[in-house]
């Protein structure tokens, strides 16, 4: 007997999460490079906040150098994106502030640390853009999934976190933000 799915989310019934969507009008698109082993994992983020931004795009593999689709995009921008990725070359976010407007498209990787660290080093093109970091005093409220890597965040929270820093507006995805805490103790209750 199959499980009824949700129309919108598309998960089983029981585990639906658009009570936790909040909508909400992005200036910065946000393009999400989705590895393909997060595609179904059920306790990721993504589904959620690619429900909730307006301006998302996701784009799913492992090596993005010949992805005609996100290199479209890297030379739309050009000089006006970023990856949010804490290499030795990024920038803290927080001290861009004063720049607010500069950047129109941000990056993210959404994969475990290990295969995050893969996808970066496979993708070139992502190497010859700017890459910016979240200030290291901001503590994750993931509770389902586990890191050893420390001030490590959701894909999720730190998509929040930089846009709110980069679009200068503290309290836009807040909402978003109370309502992830309400998505852990959801996801968590399944627990036995």
């Amino acid at each position: 007997m199959s499980r009824l799915l949700c129309s919108t989310c598309q998960r089983p019934k029981l585990a639906c999460i658009c009570q936790f969507v909040s909508t909400i009008n992005n200036d910065i698109l946000v393009v999400v490079l989705l590895h393909p082993k997060e595609v179904n994992q059920s306790k990721g983020t993504l589904p959620l906040l690619a429900g909730s931004l307006s301006n998302l795009l996701v784009i799913e593999g492992e090596n993005f150098n010949d992805n005609k689709q996100l290199n479209n995009i890297l030379a739309k921008y050009n000089q006006q994106v970023a990856l949010l990725y804490p290499s030795e070359d990024a920038a803290e976010v927080s001290n861009l502030k004063s720049n607010n407007g500069d950047y129109k498209c941000l990056i993210l990787l959404d994969a475990t640390w290990k295969k995050a660290y893969r996808m970066y080093m496979l993708s070139k093109n992502l190497h010859l853009i700017s890459h910016i970091a979240l200030p290291e005093n901001i503590v994750g409220q993931y509770a389902i999934r586990k890191t050893n890597k420390k001030n490590a965040l959701s894909t999720l929270e730190a998509c929040c976190y930089a846009l709110e820093i980069l679009e200068n507006s503290p309290c836009k995805y807040q909402g978003l933000l109370e309502k992830f805490v309400e998505f852990n103790q959801f996801q968590l209750s399944f627990r036995k």
